[in-house]
């Protein structure tokens, strides 16, 4: 019953995904693959070249946030069904409690490992050469 129920979610999860995708609107705006990827790296504010390996961190770091944000959710959800169709038996109430609970904390972990990330690419970010620009005369 359980997997059933898990296994029910995680379809729906795609399959909604899959629909936000694939929808009329996203695919008309597209006349092929490049304009596309053009489109996409415009409207994100790069122009396509390179970036610098702060840069690159920190947009490695900003989708895996993205995605176990993603996951925490869909894992509050599960632990809320579990939860309510535990009906009283308290090993189930706890086990819903528990994914609740790690979900939360897993959160929390990621918060802080963002900061981090973002506080040691900041700090040894290179930082520009000053050059001296005194320039002497000779009389």
């Amino acid at each position: 019953m359980k997997s059933k129920l898990t296994v029910s979610v995680i379809i729906l999860a795609v399959a909604l995904g899959v629909a936000a995708v694939t929808s009329p609107a996203v695919l008309a705006a597209c006349k092929s693959a490049a304009s596309c990827i053009n489109d996409g790296v415009t409207s994100t504010g790069g122009t396509g070249g390179s970036a610098s390996v702060g840069d690159i961190i920190k947009t490695v770091v900003n989708v895996l946030l993205y995605i176990l944000g993603a996951v925490a959710v869909i894992m509050i959800i599960i632990g809320g069904i579990k939860y309510t169709t535990s009906q009283g038996d308290s090993s189930a109430v706890t086990s819903a409690k528990n994914t609740i609970l790690y979900s939360v904390i897993g959160l929390i972990v990621a918060l802080i490992a963002y900061a981090i990330v973002n506080l040691v690419v900041t700090s040894f970010a290179a930082k520009p050469a000053t050059t001296n620009t005194t320039t002497t005369k000779t009389p």
